[in-house]
């Protein structure tokens, strides 16, 4: 029955950030962390960060790893399965439904007006979660000095995977080359430990001849092997489907990646999108269920090794490097997106009132989402 309760608990938080969850990856982490952490108490701080580096060492989205690995956290493999899904349904449903209006009317739906509200209580909502985890992450002067490094480089134009090989490898190098591994306990040597990835699935490309299985495997291979933002994915389904395959054209690709940036949930929603494009509803589905099926896989493969691996200080140093190079492409991120959020002063005051009130209430983060988008379409009916 405990079970039971659990995964019901899981179910409902998931499909509810699946719903309200605006922004991207950084966004969705920082929503996770005000409800499992700040407001449900399940896990610390520490812990949601090691999960946060985990999931930078696999590849697949990020964000839908992390509910994936919170679900596993509050109740075991049904919690796993239920976390994944609960938060990509909403999101993949929105779409399909938005790829319907795509191909009935040759437009979406806009929704610059709500975004306009949203993004600034997004942008809140990011900071107060780097706020909470600085303790958590920065423990020491030498992971500070690389956390304002890694951000430094970001903010130069570094590419983020590289950042994030440098944070792992230079405090491991740094503990080789003591020749101690109680010297390594400065980055946390006693902290969990996480797996540096698993093998790669490649699937070999099938005869191009638009069928649903070759759909569903171009989707799978992609699941498998890509790393990165939204941009490397735009890269991926650019090679395949447009180049490759010929099944839609780049415009539908820009207008699918647009798609998948302004909705809720997982950005990978934009395969979604494009699995209805080319097979409608079948599509869609197969699409979906192909790109993301890698993170379960991969994230329950990081389950069974974490905790053979929590007692090795060499693979603890690694993480907390990863950790620290994280914190900083979070802060990197919500900096790029404070940019485009703060445009005048009624945004101003949304981010700033949603941080006010985010630190001196538990008041849910749906609230300030839905208060964003009030806020956001009164501004364009009253202009």
């Amino acid at each position: 029955m405990l079970e039971a309760g659990r995964v019901r608990e899981v179910a409902g938080l998931f499909l509810r950030l699946g719903t309200i969850a605006f922004g991207g990856p950084v966004a969705h982490t920082a929503m996770m962390r005000d409800e499992v952490v700040r407001r449900r108490g399940w896990i610390t701080d520490e812990r949601f960060a090691d999960l946060i580096g985990a999931t930078n060492l696999i590849p697949g989205p990020n964000s839908t790893e992390l509910a994936i690995h919170l679900g596993h956290e509050r109740a075991g493999w049904r919690g796993l399965l239920t976390a994944g899904v609960c938060f990509i349904l909403p999101a993949a449903a929105i779409v399909t439904g938005l790829a319907w209006a795509y191909v009935r009317f040759g437009t979406t739906p806009a929704v610059s007006g709500l975004l306009y509200g949203v993004v600034p209580a997004v942008l809140a909502i990011i900071v107060h979660a780097l706020a909470g985890l600085l303790k958590a992450v920065l423990k020491t002067v030498w992971a500070g000095l690389l956390a304002a490094a890694a951000l430094a480089a970001y903010l130069a134009g570094v590419n983020e995977l590289l950042i994030l090989a440098v944070g792992a490898a230079l405090p491991a190098l740094v503990v080789l080359a003591r020749r101690g591994a109680k010297r390594g306990a400065r980055w946390g040597g006693r902290r969990g430990a996480r797996w540096g990835g698993p093998a790669v699935l490649a699937v070999p490309g099938l005869p191009a001849d638009g069928d649903l299985g070759q759909l569903f495997l171009t989707m799978l291979k992609i699941g498998s092997v890509l790393y990165g933002s939204g941009y490397v994915l735009l890269a991926f389904l650019r090679g395949d489907f447009v180049d490759r395959l010929g099944w839609i054209t780049g415009q539908q690709l820009i207008d699918a990646i647009s798609i998948g940036q302004v909705t809720p949930g997982p950005v990978f929603t934009t395969a979604t999108f494009v699995g209805y494009l080319v097979a409608g509803l079948p599509g869609a589905f197969l699409a979906t269920v192909a790109i993301f099926l890698p993170s379960f896989l991969f994230v329950g493969l990081l389950t069974r090794l974490t905790g053979w691996l929590r007692s090795s200080a060499w693979t603890s140093v690694l993480l907390d490097g990863v950790n620290a190079t994280a914190l900083a492409l979070m802060a990197g991120i919500g900096f790029q997106l404070a940019g485009t959020a703060i445009v005048d002063p009624l945004t101003a005051a949304i981010a700033a009132g949603t941080l006010v009130l985010m630190w001196r209430t538990r008041w849910n983060s749906a609230w300030f989402i839905g208060a964003g988008a009030l806020i956001g379409v009164g501004h364009v009916l009253l202009r």
